[in-house]
């Protein structure tokens, strides 16, 4: 059974919902690790006033006992604390009122999934779009990948992100081990490792904001500690490479991903792009160079994964664009539900747990088993047929 996840829910409904399938048994899962995915999700300068009301957190209602995964389906909820204010609005039973008080949309957002939304499922109150096309979704896919990351944590391999640009500020390059890179960056409040850089992208993202704008960037995971060989050439669908970057562009707002060094290498000559194989028999197998960011022929080739993702402004303005109301089909500016200025730092923090989440499933495809201790013995036996090699 190969991983995977589902998950239901509004963002202004009562809670998530994520079951994931195909976990091993014998997982055992730190639930304040859980939590705190969630809780790096909220943070990050420029997020408007949901996240202060917001405190998400966690539940399991499923698949664990003892705080150790049985094998069954875990069951994820994550609660809206902002539900009691949207009680009757999102009743699941009919209700009686207006439009008003049902506070049904039929003015479509520009950026937004409003008007193909309602075009596709014959909805004429777009709020059914909105309420499920939000970023609030990815809180459940956080979760979901927050317990992927604890079980590539099992076998020593570690995940950390970074922004790279937030607009017309990019951070300066580093290449930095992944724990370091974690400490510093969970120290900033955008994610980032220079401390100047930080403060000149806060008063960039104040500046934006008060001309009543949005701002977006590109941010950064890398994972270390992975074997050579998850994913596989032999088909399209199984490149590893390929179903992260459809997963990347699956985030809400992502744009453009790339691995390595990325669209960089439509610049260069063969020479500067791929990395050169080199050999030692402490270490085996490696590559000189890392800009293929990890990855040869869909695979993994031992050296650390590097992807990034571009996220475009959040398009709810306050300085409202142009638009079309869907009952009159006068024009109109756009009405305003609520927005950040810039959600690049939380951006990041989605990144991580969404590529967690596809090496987790290419590792258990290649390393399956129906408990932790099988799978171990998978990983083992592999790791000394590499060894050999």
């Amino acid at each position: 059974m190969s991983l995977r996840y589902l998950t239901a829910g509004e963002t202004h409904g009562p809670q998530l919902t994520a079951i994931i399938e195909g976990l091993p048994s014998n997982l055992t899962l730190n639930f304040e690790e859980l939590n705190f995915q969630l809780q790096r999700r909220q943070k990050g300068y420029g997020r408007g006033r949901r996240m202060q009301i917001e405190k998400d957190t966690a539940q399991i209602v499923g698949g664990v006992r003892h705080g150790s995964t049985t094998g069954a389906p875990v069951a994820l909820v994550v609660e809206n604390k902002d539900w009691t204010h949207w009680k009757n609005i999102m009743n699941i039973e009919p209700i009686p009122g207006s439009d008003e008080e049902k506070r049904r949309v039929n003015r479509p957002r520009p950026g937004h999934a409003d008007l193909n939304g309602g075009l596709k499922y014959n909805l004429t109150d777009l709020r059914n779009v909105l309420e499920r096309s939000s970023a609030r979704e990815t809180a459940a896919r956080v979760a979901v990948g927050a317990v992927a990351r604890q079980l590539l944590a099992a076998f020593g391999v570690k995940i950390a992100g970074q922004v790279i640009r937030i607009g017309e500020i990019e951070a300066p390059a580093n290449n930095l081990p992944v724990d370091e890179l974690i400490e510093l960056t969970e120290a900033s409040s955008v994610r980032v490792v220079d401390k100047e850089t930080e403060q000149k992208m806060e008063a960039y993202i104040d500046k934006i904001k008060e001309e009543g704008d949005s701002i977006g960037g590109i941010v950064e995971c890398v994972v270390e500690g992975l074997p050579t060989g998850l994913g596989s050439y032999v088909q399209y669908d199984r490149k590893l490479d390929a179903a992260i970057a459809g997963a990347v562009m699956s985030i809400n707002a992502f744009k453009g991903v790339e691995i390595g060094i990325g669209f960089g290498a439509g610049e260069l000559r063969g020479s500067q792009v791929h990395d050169e194989i080199m050999y030692e028999a402490s270490r085996g197998y490696y590559r000189a160079s890392n800009r293929l960011g990890g990855f040869e022929g869909g695979m993994t080739n031992g050296m650390p994964v590097v992807v990034r993702g571009v996220m475009k402004p959040i398009p709810t303005l306050y300085k409202p664009l142009q638009s079309v109301d869907i009952d009159t089909k006068e024009p109109f500016t756009a009405q305003v539900e609520r927005s950040d200025a810039c959600a690049v730092p939380a951006a990041c923090v989605v990144l991580e747990n969404v590529v967690a989440w596809e090496i987790a499933k290419a590792f258990l495809d290649k390393f399956g088993g129906d408990s932790l201790e099988e799978i171990r013995a998978n990983y083992n036996n592999y790791l000394s047929q590499l060894e050999s090699y």
